[in-house]
Order: C-alpha cells, then sequence, then structure tokens
C-alpha cells in the first residue's frame, strides 16, 4: 500500500466539478496528486496509523440537521471510516447549529491561514446506506441525527464506484454475524403477505449495514404526484416519466447578494407532455428510525413546470459537460386556447 493503480485512480478522481465553487483550503486539497495526496491523508486527516485510503469523490453533501444547505465536499473513503473534507464557508453559513460544529477556530484572523473542517462517520457506526432514483444520489445513515449525510453526485457513475468501494472496505470490518433467518424464501423475506407488494429492495452486507435500494413504487408514487400537479389523475395510467435527473438551475439575478450562488439545485423531471422542476428533500426521507415526527416539507414541492407544447426551442451551450440548456416557451396567456378550439369544432 499504496499501489501504482490506487495512486492514479486517486489523482484521477481528485478533480472539482468545474461548474462548483469550492474555498482555498479545498483548492490546495484538489492541486495534491498521486503520494502527496496520500501523505496528506495521513498526515491531517486519517485517525490511526495503519489505515488505508482506498477512494476519493468530490460531490456536493447535505446533513440531516442542516437540511437546506448543500456544500461542497471532498470524500475519503478509508478502511476505517468516510471524512467529509468540507469548505469552511459552511460553518459560517451554518451558526444556527453551532452545537453541531465546535468553532474553536473562532480567533483564527490571519488571513493566510486557510480551514477546512472535516466530518468523520466511522464504518463501524454505519447502519444503513439508501441510493436515490436513478442513482444520482446516496444517503449514508449512522446511529444518530448527527451522523446521517447524503451526497448529492448528480451521476450514476460516481455513484456506483463509491458503493463498490465502500462494499469492499466494509467486508474488511470483524462484526459478529446475523442470526441466521429461520426457514425464510425470498417472497417471505421481501414482500408482504397482506399487500403481495414488494418491499423496497434491501442488500444486508456482510457487516450488517444495509444497502436500500429504490423500487418500482417509488416511480408510481412520483407518475402520481406529477399527475396530481398537472391535474390530470384521469391519465395516470399513459402517464410516463422519460427523465428525472439532478441538475441546477441558473438564475442571472440583477444586484443580488455576492454569497448566493447562481446555481438553484433542482430536480428535473420530464414526461411526454410536461417539463417539471421539483425542489427535492434528498435527505429527510425515508424517516431514519429515530425520527420523531414528520420533516417539515414534503419530498417534493413542484418549482415550475411547462408544457412541452408551448416549448419553443432548445438552447445548448458548447462546453463541455456539465451542459447548459437554455429551454424557451411561448409565454400564451391563456394556455388552453388550443384545447377549447378543438372541442368546439370536433366535439367529444
Amino acid at each position: 500500500y499504496p499501489s501504482e493503480f490506487l495512486m492514479q485512480k486517486i489523482t484521477e478522481d481528485n478533480q472539482v466539478p468545474v461548474h462548483l465553487h469550492v474555498s482555498v483550503s479545498l483548492q490546495y486539497v484538489a492541486g495534491l496528486k498521486g503520494s502527496a495526496l496520500v501523505e496528506f491523508f495521513h498526515g491531517n486527516i486519517a485517525e490511526v496509523e495503519n489505515e488505508e485510503l482506498r477512494h476519493l469523490m468530490w460531490s456536493s453533501v447535505l446533513f440531516y440537521k442542516t437540511p437546506n444547505v448543500e456544500v461542497m465536499a471532498c470524500v475519503l473513503l478509508s478502511t476505517k471510516a468516510v471524512y467529509f473534507l468540507l469548505d469552511d464557508s459552511f460553518i459560517r453559513a451554518d451558526e444556527h447549529q453551532s452545537d453541531f460544529w465546535i468553532q474553536e477556530h473562532s480567533d483564527c484572523e490571519n488571513n493566510s491561514f486557510h480551514l477546512s473542517c472535516c466530518f468523520v462517520l466511522k464504518l463501524n457506526d454505519l447502519q444503513s446506506v439508501n441510493v436515490g432514483l436513478f442513482d444520482q444520489y446516496f444517503r449514508i445513515t449512522g446511529h444518530s441525527a448527527d451522523h446521517i449525510v447524503t451526497c448529492l453526485t448528480r451521476d450514476s457513475y460516481n455513484t456506483h464506484a463509491f458503493m463498490q468501494q465502500l462494499m469492499a472496505v466494509l467486508s474488511l470490518l470483524a462484526r459478529t454475524p446475523s442470526p441466521e433467518p429461520i426457514d425464510k424464501d425470498f417472497y417471505s423475506e421481501f414482500g408482504s403477505k397482506n399487500t403481495g407488494k414488494m418491499e423496497n429492495y434491501e442488500l444486508i452486507h456482510s457487516s450488517r449495514v444495509k444497502f436500500i435500494y429504490p423500487n418500482e413504487e417509488e416511480i408510481g408514487d412520483l407518475a402520481f404526484l406529477v399527475a396530481e400537479k398537472m391535474d390530470d389523475l384521469t391519465n395516470l395510467q399513459s402517464l410516463n416519466i422519460l427523465l428525472y435527473v439532478l441538475a441546477f438551475q441558473v438564475n442571472h439575478v440583477e444586484g443580488s447578494a455576492q454569497n448566493t450562488s447562481p446555481l438553484q439545485p433542482k430536480t428535473l423531471i420530464l414526461t411526454s407532455s410536461d417539463l417539471f422542476l421539483f425542489d427535492e428533500d434528498y435527505i429527510s426521507y425515508p424517516l431514519p428510525e429515530f425520527a420523531k415526527e414528520p420533516p417539515k416539507r414534503d419530498k417534493y414541492q413542484l418549482a415550475d413546470g411547462r408544457r412541452i407544447r408551448d416549448l419553443d426551442r432548445v438552447l445548448m451551450g458548447y462546453q463541455t459537460y456539465p451542459q447548459a440548456l437554455t429551454f424557451v416557451f411561448d409565454d400564451v396567456q391563456n394556455q388552453d386556447l388550443m384545447q377549447n378550439l378543438t372541442l368546439d369544432h370536433f366535439g367529444d
């Protein structure tokens, strides 16, 4: 350790997404290569000496206690823990949660001193991992509200790579095995005898950590919600969700505050007739076991919705991934004008 392949892989993965801003301290980390990166991990982050760095990933993260603050993080997976190296701006934005982050550095006024905060989730404390729809994000759950983090990878490849590495390091943990189920087959394990419906697909790892994947019902629930927003529950059977993707809406607001980002996280859902933007709660659902009350907001809140037939043109930027798309819609005052004409002229 470390092997040449691992050094090359970690160096390749150590790239900040171009569209996201990071502080000077994280820019320093992003500039490290190969052995310098491994030395930085052992000198500044690792908690025990015989720990091995196995995977590195840059991702936006959300914490359960601060569900509205999305922050950029360098996620480091070792054989002992998952480390989230955070932007120091998050600590300043999070003053109302002072008990969550112990601010011992508040007397550091030296401008040349750049600080990063590191949040540690030990693998022994890990209880479950929830993978989001179409592998766009995943949520890691520990034993308390302080230990729930969602990584918004917005990329199925990054999610898959992290899951593979996480399962590999969990296999190294020495935990007492779970008692064997008594006379349980596949159907009784995953299905409910009363309803006959499949529960969310659960994979229980040998380390007793649950990996929970969404099932078809989640798409069905989402289709119902979309139909409800369209006021068209009658055609629910014919409604198909063609695309679900975590994206950013670009806001060009003149004279807005300096610290507000022009990129607003949104969930884009495309059906055969409409385009929707939702504000989605990526961290509160499904409810953790210790939650005493439901979250303050719904999982999906409609931010904008337009009919595809009103779409005039789509403008594409020429930059590399992530691609910028501009949707231009016709501003028709009475949206039902065409529909009414059809009814009048051609009857039922």
